[in-house]
């Protein structure tokens, strides 16, 4: 049985990354066309990493793999909002690059995207950091009694209470730098600008419903970036 529902996770995991590059391919080259090589370089780089880390975290893991596969019951109604706002941005930074790319708009020196394939894999590798230390680093807020949720404080979490979205932080503005693209700087500011209320919201809920987490917050006192807030 075991075997069987690690299978059907394994086959859930691969079926979501197909169907996530079959939907990012879509929004890249339908706006710039297939020749669009500046977008084939950046897509191959996401998809070699993304895997890379998949299966990193399956080996570390696993059962988070299982737990984001979906949103999940009890998810915070204000943040089902901010999910798929946060879906949309992202998607438009993709085709604001795309068209960027076709028109020829920005025409940014090999060094910008050189800097964005830095910030951008920075930001991968933060993102996965993350996922090997917290279990409960589902998709969306909310408090995981079932999975008997706790606060994190190892690793990046010693550092700042919210660490994959400082690695978001990083990771949004490297992709419009690695494809070229600084009028897509405008949706990866709006992303950010979203993940930081996002960070409010998601922290005083911690703060009134999980056990612990008001004195982990006294010992990690910045929530993003430390002395500043």
């Amino acid at each position: 049985m075991a075997d069987y529902v690690r299978s059907r996770v394994v086959g859930r995991a691969m079926t979501s990354i197909i169907v996530f590059f079959s939907l990012l391919a879509l929004v890249m080259f339908l706006p710039a066309g297939i020749g669009w090589w500046q977008g084939w370089l950046f897509f191959a780089t996401f998809l070699f990493q993304l895997v890379i880390g998949a299966i990193y975290i399956w080996r570390r893991n696993p059962d988070l793999i299982i737990a984001r596969s979906r949103m999940q019951k009890g998810t915070k109604g204000w943040d089902k909002l901010v999910f798929y706002v946060l879906q949309v941005s992202l998607l438009a930074e993709f085709v604001v690059s795309a068209l960027d790319g076709k028109y020829s708009l920005s025409l940014a020196p090999a060094w910008v995207i050189v800097v964005g394939y830095v910030l951008f894999t920075v930001g991968i590798v933060g993102c996965f950091w993350v996922l090997s230390k917290n279990k409960f680093a589902e998709m969306t807020v909310r408090i995981q009694t079932e999975r008997g949720h706790k606060v994190i404080d190892t690793g990046p979490y010693a550092i700042v209470r919210h660490p994959m979205y400082v690695a978001c932080f990083v990771l949004f503005p490297g992709i419009a730098l690695a494809l070229g693209s600084f009028w897509a700087l405008i949706p990866a500011s709006l992303v950010c600008v979203i993940l930081a209320v996002r960070t409010g919201l998601e922290d005083r809920t911690l703060q009134m419903e999980l056990d612990g987490y008001k004195g982990y917050a006294s010992r990690v006192r910045y929530r993003l970036i430390p002395g500043v807030w």
